[in-house]
């Protein structure tokens, strides 16, 4: 509960009708009115006529070019995305049906002097276990979780996973027991995991390639709930959700194996060699309360590294953020992809504080911006409502890197409303540039400097409201 709250108090000392249920679908609706502008508009329809989607080995055509039923709260305690209640019933059934064990019963040592990976295995067996882990240290090299399994600790200060000193940087701390055939039904709750990047020499980078060296990694998982997880140190990524195979055979194609209906929720990740939380070929997820901070980006070569706090990234669609936190990275929220790859499609952003970060927002198709390069054919369709974007700082991370508040590269259907800039010595720099079209930013605010709006000769269909000062905290949406 802590990160909600903590997280709720920084934006809405900023945007006070963020605290209340109808502040917070007010701005919701004011932002999907612009984005259904978008939506109706001829060059919209056009955009669609000359999308196509291709199909090869190992890679699945793309479902659906539509866009999810906006999030919203109307009265209920909790945010409402169209799949939660499918969701909910797959917990529930795992509740109900797995056999509830502690991993003491099979030799785990709470002291952590010796390494409980096979009490965890006998444990979990083949799944219908939820395991619990009572409070203390347990050393492991790296957990396989099957289906139909909950593991269980006694809180993020109680219970610490801490990889042994001998692990293969290859390992992930917790993953998913089968990458092609899949798993479902999986709940990791409630504990600290340490996968101590400092093991490795810091001339070396932190992680092996692929998708290894995170600390939780759901490959090819339909159905799964993390919540109050502390991630320290991974190598690569702090949780990823991603498909068991990348494709890179271009855009409009997208990954088989994908992972689907995820929720992350309350989970603090810090030391991270590459981003926070991030998502790769992967459908419907949900992103809650979380708090992403100062990476490590040892993953990359010194100075050139693209750490971020929150990533969604090649072929992700259908993910939601909500009420979430990052500091100190190179991007706070990141939407994009690699030349080679499908870009994310249809992210929806609901509050979000950014702050130290070099680029607060940053949303960017590779390979695919200037007049030379290929269109997109799948950069489409982000909603955001009260960003705000504190102080972008200049990082080490990246060193050439010159930060901003915002950056839109190459995506189409772009709707913010409720923005807002902090920054008291620098002038924060709004830049809508290269093959950005149909974006629309409307009540925008700054406090200290006033942002300067940079817009690419190549644009098309920008609307930036006027901008105005911030007023302080008694006004509303």
């Amino acid at each position: 509960m802590k990160l909600k709250v903590r997280n709720q108090a920084r934006i809405s000392a900023y945007f006070p009708a963020y605290r209340s249920s109808n502040g917070l679908d007010e701005g919701i609706r004011m932002t999907e009115t612009l984005f259904q502008k978008w939506q109706e508009s001829e060059v919209s329809k056009e955009l669609n006529k000359q999308r196509k989607w291709s199909l090869s080995p190992l890679v699945a055509r793309t479902q659906t070019t539509g866009f999810s039923r906006p999030a919203a709260i109307e009265k209920r305690p909790l945010l409402e995305v169209d799949w939660q209640p499918l969701l909910f019933a797959e917990l529930g059934t795992l509740k109900d049906e797995a056999k509830e064990v502690s991993v003491l019963d099979y030799g785990a040592d709470p002291e952590g002097k010796v390494d409980s990976t096979r009490a965890f295995k006998q444990a979990m067996r083949r799944g219908g276990r939820t395991v619990h882990v009572p409070k203390g240290t347990f050393l492991i090299s790296g957990l396989k979780v099957p289906s139909n399994t909950a593991i269980i600790g006694a809180g993020e200060t109680e219970t610490l996973l801490l990889l042994k000193k001998e692990t293969p940087k290859k390992r992930q701390g917790v993953r998913n027991r089968n990458l092609f055939a899949g798993n479902k039904r999986i709940r990791l709750e409630g504990f600290t995991l340490n996968w101590d990047a400092s093991r490795f020499d810091e001339s070396e980078p932190s992680s092996s390639g692929g998708i290894n060296s995170s600390g939780i990694t759901l490959a090819h998982v339909q159905f799964a709930l993390v919540r109050n997880v502390k991630v320290i140190d991974p190598g690569l990524h702090g949780v990823d959700v991603t498909s068991a195979f990348y494709s890179y055979k271009g855009d409009g194609t997208t990954s088989r194996f994908r992972s689907a209906y995820i929720w992350i929720d309350h989970v603090e990740a810090s030391g991270f060699g590459d981003d926070g939380i991030t998502t790769h070929h992967s459908d419907y997820i949900y992103i809650s309360h979380c708090f992403l901070h100062d990476p490590s980006g040892r993953t990359h070569e010194k100075g050139f590294s693209n750490s971020n706090g929150i990533e969604v990234d090649d072929g992700s669609r259908h993910v939601v953020l909500h009420n979430n936190a990052t500091e100190n990275c190179f991007g706070g929220v990141e939407i994009k992809a690699h030349e080679t790859s499908s870009a994310a499609f249809d992210t929806q952003i609901i509050g979000h504080i950014s702050s130290s970060d070099n680029r607060s927002y940053n949303f960017r198709h590779i390979g695919h911006h200037k007049g030379e390069d290929a269109e997109s054919q799948t950069a489409s369709g982000i909603r955001a409502s009260f960003l705000i974007a504190e102080t972008p700082t200049w990082t080490p991370l990246y060193r050439d890197s010159e930060p901003r508040a915002l950056v839109v590269s190459a995506y189409n259907k772009v709707s913010i409303t409720q923005f807002l800039t902090v920054d008291e010595k620098d002038v924060p720099i709004l830049a809508i540039q290269y093959r950005a079209r149909q974006v629309a930013l409307d009540k925008v605010y700054f406090k200290g400097k006033e942002p300067e709006v940079r817009l690419g000769k190549e644009t098309r269909d920008i609307n930036v409201s006027e901008i105005k000062q911030w007023p302080g905290t008694e006004f509303s949406v």
